[in-house]
């Protein structure tokens, strides 16, 4: 797309859904879940997965057993056989009875926080040798990355704290092979978690849903003079766990290397970035704090042209292009043809996956064979840097669904269906967008980018 047939124009805003309940995962998915794991284990000989959880990185973990284990950390045992063992500190021992699967709970006190009690201490090698472990050839080590690379060598790297890792070599045979395998997870054509069911999309959308929600509402908010901890307040929802660090920033970013909003009153004329995040998607915004291009900084007057409005067009281009069955090194393509790297300084994955958590993994990277596949959750997540010039962004979450997976949600969940043919209907018939027939979008504000916050009724369209 042109990013000269982009217009700066008063449209509608998207209708925003408030009060959408959550949607519980099913016994039938967990169950599913947990299949898809043991086929991944068969295909490729392991005996067992060890998984490790803590707060930051309990997703591959929590896939299984439906928890994290907050403060602590944790680890989940996978057996081919299907048996599960749980191995949990002090404060989270009475999860094990809550897991979404059947486990066998095993305590160890190194997985608790600082000076607290140490009863039922036993090494962790003795833990293992309780679980079978000596008795395995092949186990593959779960943390949360892939370590991807042409290197041989990254299957022996280990995500996972070095007391663990040890602790497992020192209780198996020399002979026995340890290997990375969070890639059954997450990872290339085949990971578990790379698609999801009806009743997984549905659980999700709450997320994307609220997200979207709640950085319309602050978008509706910003007036100078109002804080920037004023507009995170709009920019959380209904007591939910933020995915990422929540962002309400004007003017200059990371003063004193501080990530996070503070009571600075927003003032005319500054840039200013807001984000926020749950399970299933995050919604992202960056533009100024003015009503119309007059008030661009002298050095920026060209700032629509230069930086926002190609970004749009690129956003536009990945919604109308995107299909199932696509390469991932194909979109890559796509969106470097109409936002090329080296004049618009994106480096990362154009779009990646999300679930639990904000970035699983993306099958959108240069050259990748990777196809992109019915069920996929994903963020359209493309970041343009030039110097000089305020970024832009519209981050949002949809997902890639058949005919078939349509019905499934039509028929399954009506109400979660009218929302998501309702935000067609905005994109195709007020934005102008040919949206691709496998997008569903699953948060209400997708490609809806007002570069200049105080016009707030001014949107792009095509």
């Amino acid at each position: 797309m042109d990013f000269n047939a982009v217009k700066l124009q008063a449209i509608t805003a998207p209708q925003g859904f408030s009060n959408v309940p959550p949607v519980p995962l099913s016994d039938a998915t967990i169950q599913t879940r947990k299949d898809k794991l043991l086929a991944g284990m068969r295909a490729e000989g392991f005996d067992a997965l060890v998984i490790y959880a803590d707060k930051e990185h309990g997703s591959n973990f929590e896939y299984l057993t439906g928890f994290i284990p907050r403060f602590e950390e944790g680890l989940l045992i996978l057996e081919k056989s299907g048996a599960a063992s749980v191995i949990l500190g002090n404060e989270n021992l009475k999860m094990a009875a809550h897991s979404r699967i059947p486990v066998t709970l095993k305590h160890s006190p190194y997985f608790s926080l600082p000076n607290q009690p140490m009863e039922n201490e036993k090494p962790l090698e003795v833990l293992f040798g309780e679980l079978g472990l000596p008795a395995m050839s092949r186990i593959g080590l779960v943390g949360w990355k892939m370590f991807t690379s042409a290197r041989a060598e990254n299957k022996r790297f280990f995500d996972i704290p070095a007391f663990i890792v040890d602790a497992i070599r020192n209780c198996v045979p020399a002979t026995a092979v340890l290997e990375n395998a969070a890639h059954i997870f997450i990872g290339g054509d085949n990971g578990a978690r790379i698609t999801n069911t009806a009743n997984e999309i549905a659980h999700y959308e709450y997320g994307a849903n609220l997200a979207s929600t709640c950085m319309l509402n602050a978008m509706n908010a910003v007036e100078p003079g109002i804080r920037e901890v004023d507009l995170a307040g709009y920019l959380t929802g209904e007591g939910q766990y933020n995915t990422v660090v929540t962002i309400a920033a004007a003017g200059q970013r990371f003063e004193n290397a501080n990530l996070y909003p503070t009571w600075k009153p927003i003032q005319r004329g500054q840039p200013l970035s807001m984000t926020t995040g749950y399970k299933g998607g995050l919604s992202s915004r960056t533009g100024f704090v003015i009503a119309d291009e007059s008030e661009l900084p002298e050095t920026q007057k060209d700032y629509l042209d230069r930086v926002a409005k190609p970004y749009f067009a690129a956003v536009v281009t990945w919604l109308e292009n995107i299909h199932i069955g696509m390469p991932g090194g194909e979109i890559y393509s796509l969106i470097e043809s109409v936002l090329p790297q080296e004049k618009y300084g994106w480096h990362l994955n154009p779009g990646h996956l999300s679930a639990d958590e904000e970035w699983m993994s993306s099958p959108i990277f240069e050259h990748s064979a990777q196809t992109l596949k019915s069920g996929m959750i994903l963020q359209i997540d493309i970041i343009p840097s030039v110097k000089g010039y305020t970024g832009t962004s519209a981050e949002e979450s949809v997902a890639l669904a058949d005919r078939a997976l349509q019905a499934d949600i039509a028929r399954a969940y009506p109400e979660l269906w009218a929302r998501i043919e309702t935000r067609k209907r905005y994109l195709t018939d007020v934005l102008n967008i040919a949206l691709s027939d496998d997008v569903i979008p699953l948060s209400s504000t997708v490609a809806y980018l007002r570069p200049f916050f105080l016009a707030k009724d001014n949107a792009f369209t095509c």
